[in-house]
């Protein structure tokens, strides 16, 4: 037995022991926290239906298990808790010098929470990269990429990751936050002749087919953009107007639409305009581009009889 106590003396003399006890107790309690945060994830996933809190939660639970791993770190290694504030002033100063860009960083995932700049689900348009947003990490941001070499408001297939430092350095354009519909605009060309009455009922008829769902959406959030922001009571009804071209009568189709069915909902309105329009047995008629030869010059021709 003292033979036993003696090597246990000696272990705990011996300069590294300390060292080793503090890291072993680091990795058990490591992984008692990584443990707990996943089963308490699993639970939040069987017991969330919602997407968007489910999301946010997860989020939560995930940053808290960070934390108290760093707390766990600066308490192991650094000796006593009273040294506790200290020590964070001198790694904090330490990371702020060392990974300014990574700071940055982080700072931007505190601004894009704190101001609700935008969250999970919405269309923004940032460092000139268009998506909508799948996950916002502390370091960056990840966006479901649309259009590049993808007309209109199609994905592309590609997951781009954003650096939350760049919402400090530039625009950031959300097309969803606070109002969730743009403004669109169809033009369509009627030739000269037609019958103007007939072709803006057409039009009028064919938009508020597709159009009038989002009227009353568009009307309520609408006034909660002018409750919140200083900004003038704009007109959401779909509204046509003419204007006399060269070649042809221009109608001009501006409407509200979901950001996200913009063009389904332009594609619908065309093909509905286009059956009606060939409806009409004439009396209306789409224009294109005509070019009239309104005179020739004389030609002089010579001809030689050559043997």
């Amino acid at each position: 037995m003292d033979e036993l106590n003696k090597i246990i003396q000696d272990f705990k003399s011996w300069e590294s022991s300390e060292l080793i006890i503090k890291f072993s107790q680091f990795i058990i309690w490591l992984l008692v926290i990584l443990l707990i945060s996943w089963l308490i994830r699993k639970s939040i996933a069987k017991k969330i239906s919602d997407n968007s809190t489910r999301y946010r939660i997860k989020k939560l639970v995930r940053i808290g298990s960070y934390v108290l791993i760093i707390i766990l770190i600066i308490i192991l290694f650094t000796g006593n808790f009273q040294y506790f504030t200290v020590s964070i002033g001198l790694i904090s100063a330490a990371i702020a010098f060392a990974l300014q860009e990574v700071v940055l960083s982080i700072a931007g995932w505190f601004a894009i929470f704190g101001s609700n700049m935008y969250k999970p689900g919405d269309r923004i348009n940032i460092n000139n990269i268009k998506g909508d947003v799948i996950d916002i990490g502390i370091t960056k941001t990840t966006l479901m990429e649309i259009g590049d070499w993808v007309s209109s408001d199609n994905y592309n297939g590609r997951i781009v990751k954003i650096s939350n430092s760049f919402v400090f350095k530039g625009a950031v354009h959300n097309y969803s936050t606070d109002f969730p519909f743009v403004w669109d605009e169809i033009n369509l060309p009627i030739k000269y002749g037609s019958d103007i009455n007939i072709a803006n009922k057409i039009i009028q008829e064919s938009a508020n087919i597709y159009l009038s769902k989002y009227t009353d959406f568009a009307k309520e959030h609408w006034k909660l953009m002018v409750n919140k922001y200083l900004i003038e009571d704009a007109i959401v009804e779909s509204t046509l107007t003419l204007k006399l071209t060269d070649n042809w009568i221009e109608f001009n189709l501006r409407y509200v639409v979901d950001y996200k069915k913009r063009r389904v909902t332009k594609n619908a309105i065309f093909t509905k305009i286009l059956d009606e329009i060939s409806k009409t047995n004439g009396k209306v008629l789409l224009a294109s581009a005509t070019y009239e030869v309104v005179g020739i010059p004389p030609i002089n021709v010579e001809i030689s009889n050559k043997k």
